[in-house]
């Protein structure tokens, strides 16, 4: 089947726009748009950079509990952004663990971290624990692990199969960073949507549970997790409904984004579930 509602982006007000969906065998179910084209990521850069993490622990490199970033900070608090760092400045401004506060440089600080740790610098790292292993042979990050990566909806497609069924790390390991809550019941702001009571998170990702307002669709189930990025990108996998989407634009998320995303969502769920 190739999905119909991927061209729903044909209305969405921007210049350039390529969205794709993938089963969990890696199938394919469509794609529209240039999906061969290589899109600024934004903060859809994290859960590549999350997912270079997860290498990094499996090989003992690093340890999600042990020191970094402020102190009292771990890489747990890093991944689950309540290290106490600022947005985008290296300043505390909460103990680690009492809130949630979506941090840049928290990803900033991590990704320094694991770069001493393996001797490789972050980006090499990703490459060679993710990327190159997986086929992502458009995608690079030069710069910031928090926002500065780019990719294509072709590459994107390989990592949303690979989260909903790994292949480079132990299942395990995925569902500790996708599926469960980290620090249950801290709140905070979501970035775009507002201060949201808890701010659910796993380790690198968001998970849906019952937020609202949000960026995945109405009908999208509460185990949903994934990214969206202030390029006007995004990344969801929904583990009920078997599938992932990927949508990535040239436009900045704004208004358009919040009205146009949901029911993009809610149209590739709908057409899935016939």
């Amino acid at each position: 089947m190739s999905l119909q509602s991927l061209a729903l982006i044909e209305n969405w007000p921007v210049p350039t726009a390529a969205a794709g969906a993938v089963r969990a065998d890696g199938t394919v179910l469509g794609t529209h748009g240039p999906a061969g084209q290589r899109f600024p990521l934004a903060s859809v850069t994290k859960p590549l950079a999350a997912y270079a993490v997860l290498v990094a622990y499996e090989e003992g490199a690093v340890e999600f509990d042990e020191p970094a970033g402020p102190e009292g900070s771990t890489v747990r608090h890093l991944l689950a952004h309540t290290s106490g760092l600022a947005f985008d400045e290296h300043r505390v401004t909460a103990p680690p663990g009492e809130r949630r506060l979506y941090s840049n440089a928290g990803f900033e600080v991590l990704g320094d971290h694991v770069a001493k740790a393996t001797e490789i610098p972050f980006g090499e790292y990703l490459r060679q624990a993710v990327l190159e292993p997986l086929g992502m042979t458009s995608t690079s990050l030069d710069g910031s692990p928090a926002k500065d990566g780019v990719s294509s909806v072709s590459d994107l497609l390989r990592f949303a199969a690979e989260l909903q069924a790994p292949r480079l790390l132990d299942p395990r390991t995925v569902a500790e960073a996708t599926l469960t809550v980290q620090y249950p019941g801290t709140k905070g702001v979501l970035p775009g949507y507002g201060h949201q009571n808890p701010n659910d998170w796993g380790l690198g990702f968001e998970i849906r549970d019952s937020k609202s307002p949000h960026w995945t669709g109405s009908s999208s189930s509460p185990r949903t997790f994934g990214h969206f990025g202030q390029s006007g990108t995004f990344l969801w996998v929904d583990p009920e409904a078997g599938v992932a989407s990927v949508a990535l634009t040239d436009r900045a998320f704004g208004p358009w984004a919040v009205e146009a995303w949901p029911a993009f969502t809610d149209s590739v769920l709908r057409e899935l579930r016939g």
